[in-house]
């Protein structure tokens, strides 16, 4: 079977040609998926994307029509993804929900403890022959409050690490989990009152209509002075607007971000040389008290190998009429077709 990578990118092109079955032939491109690069699935009824394809409402409705039945995602975020439009289509989509939850949450207390102690400017001021310890002052994370925002796969591995640090550990989800309440001591709490009463903040919750500039104004208000604000999960879920405002005053002591609500054509690309056109993000480059990430939170070696194995599994076992866990689309087809075929 022919399968067309949109998006693919070198540093997992290493990890997909491994992972490939020997009736899976793979024709990796460069190009995102777009209106304009439709045309480049014809002949494939198999294509898989990446977080930084558009797979809105018209691209899916062109790729439906040049004959497009199956669009594997390569990562757990699937907010690009017109799903309703797809099963109106007949597309199944399927996604990799769960390749290596501690990638991104180690990444987020690698940004809390960089940020913490100062260690960019440490370096930067050793380099200089300025070996005191100004402007180098962090604090000690133990007895600290951790609140964390989302409590999945990703959230509850960013929580049994702190736990280890010997933080008190806030947590706001739809969802409660009572492994956590009972191993890591997990208190949840209302939305307020994790910002309240927490000295850092770890957002970790998908991106949905709901949670879409959830931290803003009025939450950033509400949290304590000097807050340190994490997010490894989706640019859009803060006001960035807000952010930088809080940040400019103070009332942010300082922010991790590996993600970025107008990331798409910037991240995962080299433009050194070249304007970003891009103000917000410009500023927000320039904050000292700001350590940004480009979108690296999956790139661990067994993340990537975990993603192009289980993104391959999921075409497989498509192309078997099997179910294998990971549909987000047009499962009955699946069975229907299965069941016909006993």
């Amino acid at each position: 079977m022919k399968i067309l990578l949109y998006s693919s990118k070198l540093f997992e092109k290493e990890y997909l040609v491994r992972a490939a079955r020997n009736n899976q032939e793979i024709v990796l491109i460069t190009e995102p998926l777009s209106l304009q690069t439709v045309s480049k699935a014809r002949g494939f009824e198999i294509i898989s994307i990446f977080t930084t394809d558009d797979a809105s409402a018209p691209v899916i409705k062109a790729l439906a029509e040049v004959g497009v039945k199956l669009i594997a995602v390569r990562a757990a975020g699937y907010d690009h993804v017109d799903l309703d439009i797809a099963n109106e289509c007949g597309i199944t989509v399927s996604n990799v929900p769960e390749y290596s939850p501690y990638a991104v949450a180690e990444l987020t207390v690698a940004l809390l403890l960089a940020l913490n102690r100062k260690l960019v400017l440490a370096r930067q001021q050793v380099q200089a022959q300025n070996f005191s310890l100004e402007n180098l002052i962090g604090f000690d994370l133990k007895d600290k409050t951790v609140g964390i925002v989302g409590t999945g796969r990703i959230g509850a591995a960013f929580a049994r690490i702190m736990h280890g640090f010997g933080c008190y550990l806030l947590a706001h989800d739809v969802t409660e989990s009572k492994a956590l309440q009972y191993k890591f001591d997990v208190h949840y709490t209302s939305l307020e009152e994790l910002c309240q009463k927490s000295d850092v903040i770890s957002l970790h919750t998908p991106l949905t209509l709901q949670t879409k500039h959830l931290i803003n104004a009025k939450l950033l208000h509400q949290m304590k002075p000097g807050i340190v604000l994490l997010n490894t999960a989706r640019g859009a879920i803060v006001k960035t607007e807000d952010i930088i405002k809080y940040l400019e005053n103070g009332h942010i002591g300082a922010y991790g971000m590996d993600v970025y609500e107008g990331e798409k054509g910037i991240f995962f690309y080299n433009h050194i040389g070249e304007a970003l056109n891009d103000k917000q993000l410009e500023k927000l480059m320039q904050l000292p008290n700001v350590l940004i990430t480009p979108h690296q939170g999956f790139a661990t070696k067994e993340a990537l190998a975990n993603i192009a194995e289980t993104t391959f599994a999921n075409i497989d076992a498509w192309a078997n009429y099997c179910l294998s866990g990971n549909e987000l689309t047009n499962p009955s087809i699946l069975t229907n077709e299965s069941n016909a075929a006993e």
